[in-house]
């Protein structure tokens, strides 16, 4: 069991304190001593009974007193009602009546405005008193007291009481509640259940704990609502429904019964209880064994939230309460009295009343602030921000920053800061001197608003000022982050200058101070610097500023930094920095000026047309790769030219295309065959051109060359008649692979005849196929209706009397004549489509 302390100032003035166990589990309630008024009477007197209303509390004492006080404590009025105990004050629901009843007998029911009502004094003890919940508002105003006898009063039509004996013969009556048309009470035997609308007992519950003394350990009942009994005796509860019996039951039995539907054993005797929700409180009295004398002594009550089960319960919490002069009080010294208007408990004893209540977002909000908890806590009050009233989440998120400060997480208090402070400029201010203060302003740059929010420029520059004297890295960081116009540019560039005075090639302080230029707008300088480095950004900083109008002077630098992003930039902006102008800089520097053309050239091969003769030397001195593409592609180059370099340097592929391109096979075959003396090229060479002529010096070339006479009986097969070859080839010459050769021309011919004998089956059948087509449209019959015109005379082709005989001539490309229209008799051709070159149409004759 985890022991809490739960008490404002005035429960702490406890002379009882003991030391507590904290615990990490959030108490349920938090707890109050009644003071003011309640402190002055329980010095003097002490508390035997009490009842609580929504708007007052009715206090009864041991020297006979009944007070009526605010829920503060506060005495309103004062009732001396006798000289010894007050055992019960008892209030209807509107709180304008009480019933009072004491130790010697009186018992008083009277309005609080009025003072008319009952008097009496009996000669026994009167235990319990109870007033109707509706007594102020029913005609009757019923009451019922409890002594050996338990009976009900009531106003009858004369204004007379009437009494009525409800129950007696079973021992003093220690307990009533009345709920509604239902009433319970308690004597040593048990608990019994009255129904006063069908004035019928309906149930009896036996005490189950007989070992205990009724009179030391009373029985606690509490109504949960109209129809759930709570009762707890010693260690016993039990939780009990009053059913309707079913209609149909015909047995002599009351109109209700009562079902128990939970029953369980405590730890520790009930001295009370109350409802909470679907949950339990239970006041209980605890007695522990002393170590040194081996004797019980009383300890401190305890008051447990519980939820019950059919046959056991789940303990939510617990908490041991520090009552004054608890070690001196019995299990019948404490009770529980419980507000419905609101979860206000409020535990009542001979020198304490103790008020527990249900705590609020503010409690939970201060409970995890006590155990550092702050990010809960913030989290809490933003959810209930409209509910809590004694925090705020300024204050809370400004308490966890100091404490993660002193706890020396600084990246940790200045990351919250972000949140915590929002917009709040000044608050801002003062924690950057804060962190300053203690040297942390380090930890709170990256954190700093620069959105809408800004702060004033000399609280960016203070921290600006401590990254350049201990940090470059951290420095340029935070220039690249932060935007330049939070501080004064030109003054942070006079610092920068001044640390590049001490370490003038210091990379970082002069790619910050680039980066300052270019906030400034002084792009030029920037330029500078970034060239000089040879920094990345540097042609971002190009393109984005437009900054081509002073880089033309810088062609070279750019190249050398980095050619292909350099030479993609100048072609894409040729309209600002003109193609002669990037040749005529890249002059001296020849290798660099052909990448620059070679790129121009694949983009567009007539844009630079007037440098192609200067990219000849240029390809031929650095890129000879490139050098046949570039001659195959080009149409403005000098052929001539082009062929002189190519010869000098001995180029065979490229003059080889040079020759052939000038017309001149003859001479290019020639330096295939004797200087690169590649059968295979010249072979491709022979069938590009096409050239029989060339075909025949070819064949003229490699007579004698075995070598050439195999590769051109594997290839020439399919352009120039082998046989050709062949009768060439002198008697005894040895050929290598001739006989694979022979094979592979001999399959080649047969492949080529059977290509010609598939195509011509293929031909055949297909005309077969579409004459058969022909002849099967041929067959169709014509249709001939008087829309249908003579094509010599015009006129329509059918006569308007049908029923005499005429003659009409209908060709298959569907042209008709009537027969003595036909230019010639017995004419077999449509002459309009012999005319037209359409063929022959065979003519039908009908009568």
């Amino acid at each position: 069991m985890a022991e809490v302390e739960q008490e404002t100032q005035n429960y702490e003035e406890s002379t009882d304190e003991s030391e507590e166990e904290e615990s990490e589990e959030e108490p349920k309630l938090k707890y109050e001593r009644l003071a003011n008024g309640m402190t002055e009477i329980l010095q003097k007197d002490a508390a035997s009974c009490m009842t609580v209303h929504d708007k007052f509390l009715a206090l009864g004492t041991h020297q006979g007193k009944v007070y009526l006080l605010d829920v503060q404590g506060n005495v309103t009025q004062r009732f001396d009602i006798s000289t010894v105990k007050v055992n019960q004050v008892s209030l209807d629901e509107s709180g304008e009546h009480i019933g009072i009843c004491s130790e010697d007998g009186k018992v008083q029911v009277v309005g609080l405005y009025t003072r008319e009502g009952f008097h009496e004094n009996f000669d026994c003890p009167i235990k319990i008193v109870a007033l109707h919940p509706q007594f102020g508002r029913s005609s009757s105003k019923q009451f019922i007291t409890g002594g050996n006898k338990l009976l009900l009063y009531e106003r009858n039509w004369l204004n007379r009481w009437k009494t009525i004996v409800l129950h007696e013969g079973e021992g003093t009556i220690t307990n009533i509640k009345w709920r509604g048309n239902l009433v319970a009470w308690s004597n040593r035997v048990g608990v019994k259940i009255y129904d006063a609308s069908s004035k019928q007992r309906i149930t009896n519950i036996s005490r189950d704990n007989i070992n205990f003394r009724p009179d030391m350990y009373l029985c606690s009942l509490c109504w949960k609502d109209n129809i759930t009994l709570i009762i707890g005796w010693a260690t016993s509860v039990k939780v009990c429904v009053v059913k309707e019996r079913d209609p149909t039951d015909l047995r002599d039995l009351p109109t209700r019964y009562v079902e128990i539907v939970s029953a369980f054993e405590s730890e520790f005797h009930i001295s009370g209880l109350a409802p909470l929700g679907e949950r339990l409180v239970l006041l209980m009295y605890v007695k522990e064994m002393l170590e040194q004398t081996d004797k019980d002594h009383c300890a401190r009550p305890r008051l447990d939230i519980i939820h019950h089960l059919p046959d056991s319960y789940e303990e939510i919490s617990s908490d041991a309460l520090s009552v004054r002069g608890f070690q001196e009080n019995e299990c019948r010294d404490y009770s529980l009295e419980h507000s419905d208007g609101e979860s206000l408990f409020y535990i009542i004893s001979p020198r304490d009343v103790v008020v527990a209540k249900e705590r609020d977002q503010d409690d939970h909000i201060e409970w995890l602030l006590g155990k550092k908890k702050y990010e809960e806590a913030m989290m809490a009050a933003e959810i209930s921000q409209k509910n809590i009233k004694r925090h705020n989440i300024l204050d809370i998120g400004r308490a966890y920053v100091n404490y993660l400060v002193d706890k020396g997480d600084y990246h940790g208090a200045a990351r919250k800061c972000q949140k915590i402070l929002g917009k709040n400029m000044d608050l801002w201010e003062n924690e950057v001197y804060r962190f300053k203060k203690i040297g942390q302003l380090k930890a709170i740059s990256q954190y700093l608003p620069r959105g809408d929010l800004r702060l004033r420029p000399a609280i960016y520059e203070m921290i600006l000022y401590e990254f350049l004297e201990s940090d470059y890295e951290g420095f340029a960081s935070l220039i690249r982050e932060w935007p330049g116009d939070i501080y004064n540019n030109m003054t942070v560039v006079r610092s920068v200058l001044d640390h590049l005075d001490r370490a003038p090639s210091n990379r970082t302080l002069l790619t910050t101070l680039a980066e300052l230029y270019t906030y400034d707008q002084r792009y030029d300088k920037a330029l500078e610097i970034y060239l000089k480095l040879r920094h990345k950004d540097v042609f971002q900083l190009i393109h984005k500023h437009n900054l081509f109008s002073s880089i033309k002077d810088k062609i070279v630098l750019l190249m050398e930094f980095d050619k292909e992003q350099a030479v993609n930039m100048l072609l894409d902006n040729e309209d600002k920095i003109s193609i002669d102008k990037v040749v005529e800089e890249l002059k001296d520097q020849p290798e660099l000026q052909h990448v620059y053309l070679h790129n121009l050239f694949k983009r567009d091969h007539h844009k630079g047309q007037k440098f192609h003769e200067q990219q000849i030397s240029l390809y031929a001195e650095y890129d000879r790769p490139n050098l046949l593409p570039f001659l195959r592609d080009s149409t403005h180059c000098p052929l001539e030219k082009a062929l002189e370099i190519c010869q000098q340097r001995n180029f065979v592929a490229e003059t080889v295309f040079l020759l052939s391109r000038m017309g001149n096979s003859r001479r290019a075959l020639q330096m295939i065959t004797e200087e690169l003396q590649d059968v295979d090229k010249a072979i491709e060479f022979a069938k590009e051109q096409d050239d029989a002529e060339l075909w025949e010096d070819l064949i003229s070339h490699s007579i004698d060359k075995p070598p050439f006479i195999t590769g051109l009986l594997n290839n020439i097969g399919t352009h120039v008649d082998p046989i050709l070859l062949i009768h060439r080839i002198k008697e005894g010459m040895e050929i290598p692979n001739l006989r694979d050769s022979l094979v592979k021309i001999l399959q080649d011919y047969n492949l080529q005849i059977l290509l010609r004998e598939g195509c011509k089956k293929i031909i055949v059948s297909d005309c077969l196929t579409l004459l058969k087509k022909m002849h099967k449209t041929q067959l169709r019959g014509v249709s001939v209706d008087e829309e249908n015109i003579c094509e010599s005379c015009h006129s329509p082709i059918l006569p308007a009397d049908t029923a005499k005989t005429f003659n009409v001539v209908v060709f298959h490309c569907r042209h008709m004549f009537h027969k003595d229209c036909l230019p010639t008799p017995g004419m077999q051709f449509c002459n309009i489509c012999s005319a037209k070159r359409r063929g022959p149409a065979g003519g039908l004759s009908e009568a």
